[in-house]
């Protein structure tokens, strides 16, 4: 979407902190910000890509600072947000994006690497709140935006790690909002729900399947939806849906959840697996940043679909989400009745 030129002026120069900035959605984000001439704090693990997203961001017209950062310790989260205002000024803007997971039955998952998944992608998004809370409250303006997912409403099998700190992000910003109202702050929380992306979250996050990993479709390249993330930055917005079909995964779990279950449990496995068997040596992120070429897109470019941010109203949502949702869970519905009628007759 295209901004008018007084909006563009307005927000150049602001001030910006991206989590998880060195790949994925954050890099995207991090470009975004950056064509619209934002002074941006990036933070992530990996110092090399953290150094390429840092160029870029000059390149595209903006200002950066590379902060290597474990979104999961507090202290380095708290340095820094105190490093971004000491050399760019105060925080207008902080995006909470970073996450690692684990694609696994939950029954396969160490208690060690499930604790890591969620302080990295729960826990880093509060610490990034209150890092950011801390700034903005003195001075009653910012704005914070979680990076959310259809997830965060409607579980799959196979990411319960993600599933679930979706949800507690979800339910974190949905009890601090309460609060910011009751302060009459003028802080403004928001939450954008991603659908399944284009990013190299599924090359490099830990897996137990005997099949690489892969995002159910539709498949969306990352452009889009940090174009929403910016949009959201700066519209006072509860939240938003990017794409018809995460609202169509948020209003199907309202309308039919155990339908969804009983789909889900049926297709989910074999829908999130590539037909490419997982490398014995596959390395990956969730403790240690990985080495290599990874920037904002994954390995499914030619799956993937571009599509551009426009905000609509929520009821237009709603409304095109029970539609798609109705026309998937009946397909659903039909072959899973299908197969139990195949079943009984053997």
């Amino acid at each position: 979407m295209s901004y008018p030129e007084a909006e563009l002026s307005r927000y150049r120069g602001e001030v910006v902190a991206i989590t998880g900035a060195s790949a994925g959605l954050g890099r995207a984000i991090a470009r975004e910000f950056a064509r619209h001439g934002a002074k941006i704090g990036l933070l992530a693990r990996g110092r090399e890509r953290l150094a390429e997203t840092e160029s870029e961001v000059t390149r595209l017209g903006g200002t950066a600072i590379a902060i290597p950062t474990d979104v999961a310790d507090h202290a380095q989260v708290e340095n820094a947000a105190r490093e971004i205002e000491e050399k760019l000024g105060p925080i207008d803007v902080w995006v909470n994006n970073a996450m690692t997971t684990i694609f696994a039955q939950f029954t396969d998952i160490t208690p060690e690497e499930y604790r890591r998944a969620t302080e990295v992608t729960y826990l880093g998004a509060v610490w990034g709140t209150m890092a950011a809370l801390k700034r903005m409250l003195p001075r009653d303006r910012g704005s914070i935006v979680q990076v959310g997912s259809a997830l965060a409403y409607r579980s799959i099998p196979l990411q319960s790690p993600y599933c679930g700190a979706k949800h507690a992000i979800a339910g974190f910003t949905d009890s601090l909002r309460t609060e910011l109202v009751h302060r009459q702050s003028k802080v403004h929380l928001t939450m954008v729900q991603m659908p399944a992306l284009n990013t190299p979250q599924f090359d490099w996050c830990r897996s137990h399947m005997p099949r690489n990993p892969q995002p159910v479709p539709p498949i969306y390249n990352p452009e889009g939806p940090a174009k929403a993330v910016y949009w959201a930055a700066h519209h006072r917005k509860r939240e938003i849906a990017f794409g018809l079909a995460t609202r169509a995964a948020i209003t199907g779990n309202k309308v039919a959840p155990g339908l969804l279950d009983l789909y889900l449990g049926k297709t989910g496995y074999e829908a999130q697996q590539t037909k490419t068997r997982t490398d014995v040596d596959r390395v990956d992120n969730l403790f240690e940043p990985v080495p290599g070429e990874f920037a904002a897109h994954g390995s499914f470019d030619q799956r993937s679909r571009d599509r551009t941010f426009w905000p609509l109203s929520r009821t237009a949502l709603a409304v095109a989400g029970v539609v798609v949702f109705l026309a998937l869970t009946g397909r659903g519905a039909l072959a899973f009745s299908k197969g139990r009628r195949r079943s009984n007759s053997l």
